[in-house]
């Protein structure tokens, strides 16, 4: 994966598909939910995350109303974490 791709995830200009989300994980040896901001903990992805594993399974139209629902649950995840900040 070309370094610019990886600028562009990080400024978040572009976001990177299940796929890449899953080899990104792979490669650093953390989980999806460390990279999505769901855990503190990176954890060493062992097995591979369940929640990709059948993703490639999915029709074009559904693989988008999973990345639309994933990205729905984070960022309901970031805003319980704003309230719990003091």
């Amino acid at each position: 994966m070309p370094p610019s791709s990886i600028a562009h995830f990080e400024s978040g200009s572009r976001k990177p598909s299940f796929d890449t989300l899953r080899r990104l994980a792979n490669s650093l040896e953390v989980t999806t939910d460390f990279l999505l901001g769901r855990v503190n903990d990176p954890g060493l992805a062992e097995a591979g995350d369940p929640l990709f594993r059948d993703v490639g399974k999915l029709t074009g139209g559904d693989r988008e109303l999973a990345k639309d629902f994933l990205k729905m649950l984070a960022e309901r995840n970031q805003a319980k974490q704003k309230d719990k900040e003091p």
